[in-house]
């Protein structure tokens, strides 16, 4: 089923690291045609990283709120794009959730990493939040290039797309976007099954050893099957069947195949058959080389 991104959020506290959120957004704003809204949360719990002190707060919020509505509009400046800024007081991840809500959100872009300490915004503790509180899908950037804002906007260009699929219903909606995703970037797209090895491996007996190549060969063909017809027509294609520890094996692809985004289920097969549960989505986020897109069935909006 194509997948369509109509309103797309993307979340700054400011510092150098949550604004690579923007040039992704402008760029999947731009592929699909969609709304770009930039969010801004001001957090008065961490009020001294505007400057400012609790004397008079109606007049504060007053002040930052315009601060962070220039702040927006020059950093949008460079983006030809239509965007609208969303500026809140409160708890930034109840905040953005909010606000998913009001403009009917398909994707927010949130950084894994931002300003420290008490100074914190939107960062890893937020994102991994909106991971599982958000009705709609979670791009999780890592803050590998600070830079000013707007750096890198000209860079964005999806070229590898990497799916992680343990054939749950989440990672089934995880191949949905990754091949809307593949489509419209025009993006070669890696489909990856991790098998995890048993506890104690060195005891399996010489035809248990060889079940394993035969199984190799079945998951294979499984992926394969996964995708529509119609996809090979425009997509290039890759299948890989990997064995380990998943998080691990998906981390180390993506750096070894230079992959431009991983796009993961949150949930997946619980108890010893999980692959790629929330545990393991929590892990690629926090060492993926790539931004992480996030989805999960449970979320989606009826």
């Amino acid at each position: 089923m194509r997948m369509r991104f109509h309103n797309v959020m993307c979340a700054t506290d400011f510092s150098d690291f949550s604004n690579r959120t923007l040039p992704y957004g402008a760029a999947i704003a731009q592929e699909f045609g969609a709304k770009l809204y930039v969010c801004h949360i001001i957090d008065l719990t961490a009020l001294t990283i505007y400057g400012e002190f609790q004397i008079d707060p109606v007049g504060q919020q007053d002040r930052i709120r315009q601060e962070a509505d220039a702040q927006l509009r020059k950093m949008l400046a460079p983006h030809p794009i239509e965007w609208e800024p969303l500026i809140a007081v409160g708890q930034p991840a109840t905040e953005i959730a909010r606000l998913v809500e009001e403009k009917g959100i398909d994707l927010v872009i949130s950084a894994t990493r931002g300003r420290s300490g008490l100074k914190r915004l939107v960062l890893g503790s937020v994102t991994q939040r909106l991971m599982r509180i958000l009705n709609c899908p979670l791009l999780a950037v890592q803050g590998a290039e600070p830079g000013p804002p707007g750096a890198g906007a000209a860079r964005i260009r999806l070229k590898r797309i990497l799916i992680g699929c343990d054939f749950s219903t989440d990672s089934a909606l995880a191949l949905n976007y990754g091949l809307s995703l593949a489509q419209e970037f025009e993006a070669e797209l890696h489909l990856v099954h991790v098998v995890e090895p048993p506890v104690y491996e060195e005891f399996l007996s010489p035809s248990e050893q060889a079940e394993k190549f035969v199984l190799t060969d079945v998951v294979k063909e499984k992926l394969e099957g996964l995708v529509p017809e119609e996809a090979r027509n425009w997509c290039s294609l890759k299948f890989g069947v990997l064995r380990g520890r998943p998080y691990e094996e998906l981390v180390a692809y993506a750096m070894a195949h230079e992959i431009d985004m991983i796009v993961l289920g949150i949930r997946g097969y619980g108890m010893v058959k999980s692959l790629l549960m929330g545990s393991t989505t929590d892990r690629v986020v926090r060492n993926a080389p790539s931004p992480v897109l996030a989805v999960s069935s449970q979320s989606q909006k009826t």
